[in-house]
């Protein structure tokens, strides 16, 4: 993926993954503490900015425009 973190939703790509929950304060903590790094046995900080979009777009999905909910399925 060159770096690149992507949402698996159907958990079916080949490879590492890590857990986050969909709430975009979970990724701010992730990138925060360089979990993805860590967690993907990576040496170089990952981009997140198309992850960030996906998990956006999906928690305004789950939810519509209002606020942001917390414990999505």
């Amino acid at each position: 993926m060159d770096g690149d973190l992507a949402l698996d939703l159907r958990r079916q790509a080949g490879g590492r993954g890590a857990w986050l929950h969909p709430e975009p304060s979970c990724l701010d903590k992730a990138e925060r503490r360089r979990a993805f790094a860590r967690a993907l046995r990576v040496p170089d900080p990952l981009d997140t900015d198309t992850l960030r979009r996906d998990l956006e777009q999906l928690v305004h999905r789950s939810t519509g425009p209002g606020p942001s909910r917390a414990g999505l399925d």
